[in-house]
């Protein structure tokens, strides 16, 4: 009975600790980044040991970030009545608990990074630190959106490097496109806080601009990111069912800007999460299938 309560208490901990750090949103990114070693794949074998080193630091890196994130804006988080129930403003995770994960985490992306190799071990602690310094870039600049986009979008160049050892300029628009991605899916998600970043002196496009033209320079980013997936057609000589998937890409894209607008965004959640996810999912499908047929 004893064991069953532990176990019972350690799996609770668990899921808040997940909840944290919103574990399941990590389908936005690891999607690109494992689009990345499929392409890489083609030049490089993977090896199982390689695959799973790459898993283990695009997890524990995200894990890390969203760690720092949570403890640099909580008590920003406690006056949001939109985030005043998350889980260090909220005391169900202390702060030293939340600084301690940050650090194994960390620790954790430092030796996966070791494992895959010197140059990604050289890298390693840079990226952590662009990874860790967008949670503060909003306290001094309205294009902390862009910033976020350009963190998460060197995780395709890690898998890349971390499959083949070296650098190449062919990653670069998928590098790109999930950096338009995000920024401008962030960029939405910032309208739902629009008057409380104007009041507590945050930046951000929607509290600088306004929703209206915030939505636009949304619109702009996905347009460009819309490019770049066909882009990436041509960079790497992809068929006709990648051409499928940016087709379904495109049609999520504009599902969700019709979904939300300035004078609505009660459909926000969806769009951010369910067409963020659809786009990432399809994108790995794309690539993967075209590689292996």
């Amino acid at each position: 009975m004893t064991i069953d309560i532990s176990f019972s208490s350690i799996y609770e901990k668990i899921k808040v600790y997940g909840r944290m750090i919103k574990f399941s949103h990590t389908i936005f990114a690891l999607p690109f980044a494992l689009s990345a070693v499929v392409l890489a794949h083609r030049e490089t074998q993977v090896t199982f040991s390689g695959f799973f080193w790459i898993l283990v630091a695009m997890v524990s890196a995200r894990s890390a970030a969203m760690g720092f994130n949570r403890v640099a804006d909580y008590k920003i988080d406690a006056k949001n009545p939109r985030t005043d129930k998350r889980e260090i403003p909220s005391g169900e995770i202390s702060l030293f608990a939340s600084i301690a994960f940050i650090m194994v985490f960390s620790v954790i992306f430092i030796f996966s990074a070791y494992m895959l190799g010197k140059l990604c071990f050289i890298l390693s602690l840079p990226v952590l630190l662009v990874l860790f310094l967008y949670s503060l870039v909003k306290r001094f600049s309205a294009y902390c959106h862009i910033f976020l986009g350009f963190a998460i979008g060197l995780s395709p160049l890690g898998a890349w490097i971390a499959v083949t050892g070296t650098f190449s300029f062919a990653i670069i628009p998928l590098c790109l496109a999930l950096m338009a991605n995000i920024a401008g899916f962030d960029i939405l998600y910032a309208c739902q806080d629009t008057e409380f970043d104007k009041e507590n002196n945050l930046f951000s496009i929607p509290s600088k601009y306004g929703i209206k033209k915030a939505m636009r320079f949304s619109t702009y980013l996905h347009i460009i990111s819309f490019v770049l997936f066909l882009l990436i057609q041509m960079v790497f000589s992809l068929g006709t069912i990648y051409f499928i998937s940016v087709m379904v890409i495109g049609v999520a894209l504009v599902i969700e800007h019709i979904l939300v607008n300035p004078d609505d965004l009660t459909n926000i959640n969806i769009a951010f999460f369910h067409m963020n996810s659809i786009i990432s999912v399809a994108l790995f499908t794309g690539i993967f299938l075209d590689v292996l047929i």
